[in-house]
C-alpha cells in the first residue's frame, strides 16, 4: 500500500494506547503514472547479480528499544582509510534488503568506496513499518527511534573506519521525513542530509496535524529552521506526499541560505524531465538542491524495479545524493 496514511498506526502511542488507523479503502494506483511503484513485487526479469561485499546482519539496543540494521561493507573496504558513511532509512512496508535493491546504493557503495547502514523498522513499532515521524517522542534527541538510529550510526563507526565527517542520512518517505529529523537533531553526527518524497521536522504532531503536512498544509514550525546541508528530490505527481512539501524542506532553512539560487531545466533521455534548484553559498558552494521531477509520483527516482517503490525513468537520486554529499567534505 503505497500511502503513508498507515505511518499514522502506532501500536505503543503512550499518548493513545490502543489507537487504530480507521480502515482506508484504497483508490487503484496506475503504476506507470506513479513510476512503477510496487514494481519490485511484480518484476520477472533475472535477479540483480550479487555485489562482491558483505551484507552484515547486526542490532542495536537502548531504552528506547532495539532495532535490526544491515551494514553493507564494500570489497574496496579495507579498513586502513576512513570512508564515508551512509544512513539510509526505508519507507513505509519496506525492509533494508528491498530499500537496497531498490536505491541501488550498494553499487555506488563499491564504486566510490564507503559504507552504507539499513536501520529496519520493526512491525511491533509500527504495523507497516514506518518510521514514526510525527510523534512527539520521535522528534526528540536521545528519544526514540531518533536515538536508536543515532545508536546505529554509532556502532558502525566504532566497528568500522569511518570519517567522522562524512557521515550523512538519506530517506524515502516516512524515511525521508525521519531523515529530516535526524539532520535537525543531530547536526554534530550528520553532514548532509538526502530526502526523497519525505516532510520537514516538526510537520506533524498528532494525527491531524501528520494528515493536514501530507496534503502539503503546514501550520508554524515550533522553532526556526536550521542550517542543514540537504539535497532533496520529489515528483510533481506525487499523490501520497504533496509535492508542497520539497518547497517547504527548502523554505525552512532559507533565512539562513544565500541569496544565490540558480535554477536549471533538464531532461533524461527517454525519461522524466526536472528542474533543479541549487541554493549556493558566496563562496559559490551549494547550500541546498532540490529536484522537482516532472511526471513522477511517490517512488525513489532512478531506481532499479528490484526494489518497490521506484521510478526507473531517472533522474538518479541516489547518484546524485552521492555527489551532492561528497561536496560537503
Amino acid at each position: 500500500m503505497p500511502d503513508l496514511m498507515a505511518s499514522l498506526e502506532r501500536a505503543n502511542d503512550a499518548a493513545r494506547p490502543g489507537f487504530k488507523m480507521p480502515n482506508f479503502k484504497m483508490p487503484a494506483f496506475d503504476l506507470d503514472a506513479i513510476g512503477g511503484a510496487m514494481r519490485g513485487a511484480m518484476d520477472t526479469a533475472a535477479p540483480a547479480e550479487p555485489l562482491p561485499g558483505n551484507f552484515i546482519d547486526a542490532s542495536h539496543t537502548n531504552a528506547a528499544g532495539t532495532r535490526s540494521y544491515k551494514l553493507y561493507v564494500p570489497s574496496t573496504y579495507a579498513g586502513t582509510e576512513a570512508v564515508p558513511l551512509v544512513v539510509m532509512l526505508h519507507g513505509c512496508t519496506q525492509d533494508p534488503v528491498d530499500f537496497a535493491s531498490g536505491t541501488q546504493m550498494n553499487q555506488l557503495a563499491e564504486e566510490m568506496q564507503c559504507l552504507v547502514v539499513y536501520p529496519a523498522q520493526s512491525q511491533q513499532a509500527n504495523a507497516q513499518r514506518c518510521w514514526n515521524w510525527f510523534s512527539a517522542i520521535d522528534q526528540t534527541r536521545d528519544q526514540g527511534e531518533p536515538s536508536i538510529i543515532a545508536g546505529i550510526t554509532r556502532d558502525v563507526m566504532t566497528s568500522h573506519n569511518v570519517d567522522a565527517s562524512q557521515v550523512y542520512v538519506a530517506g524515502l518517505s516516512a524515511g525521508g521525513a525521519m531523515a529530516t529529523i535526524m539532520g535537525t537533531l543531530y547536526p554534530d553526527l550528520y553532514a548532509a542530509v538526502g530526502v526523497h518524497s519525505g516532510l520537514p521536522f516538526a510537520s506533524a504532531h498528532d494525527l491531524p496535524s501528520a494528515l493536514a503536512a501530507m496534503k502539503g498544509k503546514f501550520g508554524r514550525p515550533r522553532q526556526p529552521g536550521k542550517l542543514i546541508p540537504i539535497i532533496v528530490f520529489h515528483g510533481d505527481r506525487d499523490t501520497t506526499v504533496h509535492p508542497a512539501n520539497g518547497d517547504e524542506l527548502i523554505a525552512r532553512g532559507k533565512h539562513h541560505a544565500a541569496r544565490d539560487i540558480v535554477v536549471e531545466p533538464g531532461r533524461v533521455p527517454d525519461g522524466h524531465a526536472y528542474t533543479r534548484t541549487v541554493h549556493k553559498h558566496p563562496d559559490g558552494t551549494a547550500h541546498a538542491e532540490q529536484w522537482l521531477i516532472h511526471g513522477a509520483g511517490h517512488a525513489w527516482s532512478g531506481g532499479s524495479a528490484h526494489g518497490s517503490y521506484t521510478d526507473g525513468k531517472g533522474p538518479d537520486a541516489s547518484r546524485e545524493m552521492m555527489r551532492f554529499f561528497q561536496t560537503r567534505r
